[in-house]
């Protein structure tokens, strides 16, 4: 299998099925003496893993990184970070009947068809749980995009028809209503519609906004390499991602050039824009704004109401899916979304390093 590779300079390989004996990433060609602890990555893979409250699978996994490489004395060594992450609450037996069907809204036909075989175990290398190498990796380049004053922030922006009022928005709660959404109102309402499809037997989607500030003007190539066809291509990787907006998104259609265009203007002797229709990139180039993109996401496809499909003899055959799934899988998934953003955005800040001959003369010179 290949495509498991991501990235020019900082280069992510994530490995492991949800039922295998773990998973984990190798990042190659993070920068050398940074200072890493295990507790630096674990505080973001705590906001993806399972178990953790009514919104989420009661899967119980403690989701441990284990950092079995490129970190001497605290700091980064510049060699390849390899990171893993032990599984420890398989409950295989919950999929051994899946074996012989189709899952609708799963990639089980699509793997049998390219493979001609696969690990029907909680959807192998497909599953969710392939996402604790993202965020492993996303921690990393995280913390070294903050001490360059870069933040990237991801948060829950709707669930089902509840989306949150932004004249209520609260930062602070993002890491700590259940929904990840920055609005407690909201949050509730979500949590009732969670519960409700929950008893119906059914799932819920969503829409997730990140925010990345901080990022300088000049960042991203003004062609195939653009910021943000990167930063969809990083976002549409994640499993139950089905669509991307960068900016005002598919709105822009419904616009005339002059209330699409975003005016420059001098703001203390910077420049700056009226506006922020594009979201913070012109032409695949970072404008200075604040970069704006959102993810929507796909309802949690395993549920155990009724469902007709096809099994391995061609049969039509109705289908209930046991096992232990998530109701939405949108709160879990807000930290894979910063994750993937914070990999883009760094991995094209250091190839902007090289892009003006003047830059690579003052670092050189004597």
């Amino acid at each position: 299998m290949s495509g498991s590779i991501l990235g020019k300079n900082i280069q992510i390989s994530t490995w492991g099925e949800s039922h295998g004996k773990a998973l984990g990433v190798v990042v190659d060609g993070f920068p050398a003496g940074m200072e890493l602890s295990e507790s630096d990555i674990q505080k973001f893979l705590d906001r993806r893993k399972p178990g953790t409250s009514a919104a989420t699978t009661p899967r119980k996994e403690d989701d441990l990184v284990d950092i079995l490489s490129g970190v001497f004395e605290g700091r980064t060594t510049g060699t390849p970070i390899s990171m893993m992450v032990k599984n420890t609450s398989q409950k295989s037996s919950d999929y051994s009947e899946i074996a012989s069907y189709y899952r609708p809204g799963h990639a089980d036909y699509g793997f049998d068809s390219k493979y001609g075989f696969r690990d029907y175990r909680g959807g192998g290398r497909s599953s969710g749980r392939e996402t604790i190498g993202r965020v492993a990796a996303g921690a990393l380049c995280s913390k070294l995009l903050s001490q360059m004053g870069i933040e990237v922030c991801a948060y829950t922006r709707a669930i089902g028809d509840v989306s949150i009022d932004y004249s209520k928005f609260d930062k602070t709660s993002i890491l700590t209503n259940p929904t990840a959404m920055p609005d407690s109102d909201a949050d509730k309402k979500a949590m009732a519609l969670i519960e409700s499809a929950r008893n119906n037997q059914d799932s819920l989607g969503g829409i997730i906004e990140c925010r990345i500030t901080g990022v300088p003007a000049g960042i991203g190539e003004p062609v195939f390499d653009k910021l943000d066809a990167l930063l969809a291509r990083a976002v549409m990787s994640i499993g139950a991602v089905k669509a991307v907006e960068i900016g005002d998104g598919t709105l822009v259609s419904t616009y005339n050039g002059s209330e699409n265009n975003d005016a420059f203007v001098m703001d203390d002797g910077q420049i700056s824009k009226e506006s922020n229709h594009s979201g913070g990139i012109l032409g695949g180039i970072s404008d200075g704004s604040d970069i704006v993109i959102r993810a929507y996401v796909k309802p949690t496809p395993s549920i155990s109401k009724t469902q007709h499909t096809v099994n391995k003899s061609g049969e039509n055959i109705d289908i209930n899916i046991h096992g232990r799934h998530d109701p939405v899988v949108v709160p879990r998934a807000v930290v894979v979304v910063e994750a993937m953003c914070a990999h883009t955005v760094l991995d094209l800040m250091i190839s902007n390093m090289s892009s003006k001959a003047s830059s690579i003369i003052e670092f050189y010179k004597e």
